[in-house]
């Protein structure tokens, strides 16, 4: 019963944020931008070292608002780039915002004390010591962005397959801006907690299962939960019993699943194929 009441927090933590990386994730494979949520996330740990060497405390309100605020920009200068003729391939503008941001960050590290260990805590987080209170705070600020993209789904939607929002390009880079912001919200909240890897494999891995076997969009946002879910807690299990990290397991289940199930669909293609040329054979 005491394993289960310390295990409680860290599950729910990942149940929910597997639904919200779910519903993102739909999006960033549909825009073709795979990587922008370690850029961001990056970009969010880099806010924060800023909000450290200013002087306020790793955990800190803050300091969270300093990382709020440089990512927040950030975004809004990347979701003001999109163009109708796309010039530069938007991966490469990320892969460049990705590299600045780390760079910058290496460097702060060197200024601040414990520095490099922030940055190895930032890219492997720790789910288990996640507690009803951060369930709490990641809630407030969840639910609120939870309404906002309700409101605007369709829209966004839209603009995620490639439409212009009223065919104005103007329109369409707002509704951008507000789905940037609040990804980006979602990537500085969970972060810090679950760390850089494990937010981008939820974001990305179940979504790509999902996608193989589901044409529906919400039953792709579904699904996307589902696996993010049972990849989560069997991963906390698994660490909790074998005494190993816990976001590079969960990483390694949904990673592998993701390579499991690729193959198994493409190995599925490839005989339904086999087996409908045979049947034309035979029918000569």
């Amino acid at each position: 019963m005491g394993t289960l009441a310390f295990l409680a927090p860290p599950i729910i933590s990942c149940i929910i944020l597997a639904g919200m990386l779910s519903y993102f994730g739909n999006h960033i494979l549909t825009r073709g931008i795979i990587f922008i949520d370690i850029a961001v996330a990056q970009i969010a740990a880099l806010g924060t070292m800023i909000g450290i060497l200013l002087g306020f405390a790793e955990n800190s309100v803050n300091a969270q608002l300093v990382s709020y605020a440089f990512t927040i920009i950030i975004l809004g200068i990347f979701s003001l780039m999109k163009v109708r003729k796309q010039v530069l391939p938007q991966e490469a503008i990320i892969g460049i915002f990705y590299c600045v941001a780390l760079g910058m960050a290496l460097l702060l590290a060197e200024k601040i004390q414990g520095g490099s260990n922030y940055i190895t805590k930032t890219i492997t987080g720790n789910v288990l010591w996640v507690t009803w209170k951060s369930v709490f705070n990641c809630l407030l600020v969840f639910v609120p962005v939870i309404i906002i993209n309700l409101l605007m789904g369709k829209r966004i939607k839209e603009i995620s397959h490639g439409a212009l929002t009223g065919n104005s390009l103007r329109r369409t880079r707002m509704y951008d801006l507000v789905f940037y912001i609040t990804f980006g919200i979602i990537i500085v909240k969970s972060v810090p907690v679950m760390g850089i890897f494990l937010v981008f494999m939820l974001l990305i891995g179940p979504a790509s299962i999902s996608r193989i076997f589901v044409s529906s969009w919400k039953g792709r946002i579904m699904w996307g939960w589902l696996i993010g879910s049972a990849g989560s807690i069997l991963g906390i299990y698994i660490s909790y019993s074998m005494n190993i990290s816990n976001g590079p397991a969960i990483v390694s289940l949904i990673g592998i699943a993701a390579y499991f199930f690729a193959f198994a669909r493409l190995f599925n293609n490839r005989a339904g194929k086999t087996s409908v040329s045979n049947n034309q054979i035979s029918a000569k």
